[in-house]
């Protein structure tokens, strides 16, 4: 598989002092241990530990540096709102996929 094919991520951290950090990767659960191990962004390694609030998939990376830079412009109330958006949809998910079970 080409570099250019693997599925990006665009996400956001929040840091031990209550900050928020926002990046992208092609992998996600590696970039999440590197950033608590001290190895990721210079940033957040003075702000550990680092827990992931928010993530999107993109098909390329292009598409997901240009996300990240998007919110990156956003001010932080809006990048709460989006955090609150996606947690309300997955918790939505959570409930509809119960009630499929519960069938």
């Amino acid at each position: 598989m080409r570099e250019d094919e693997k599925i990006s991520y665009t996400y956001i951290v929040e840091c031990s002092d209550g900050s928020l950090y926002t990046g992208w990767t092609n992998h996600l659960e590696e970039r999440m241990k590197s950033h608590n191990e001290g190895k990721g962004a210079k940033y957040t390694r003075a702000r550990l530990p680092v827990r992931l609030v928010y993530y999107e998939t993109f098909a390329t990376k292009q598409e997901a540096m240009k996300r990240e830079y998007a919110i990156k412009q956003l001010t932080r109330q809006d990048k709460l709102l989006l955090i609150e958006r996606q947690s309300v949809d997955d918790r939505m998910v959570s409930q509809d996929n119960k009630m499929m079970r519960d069938r």
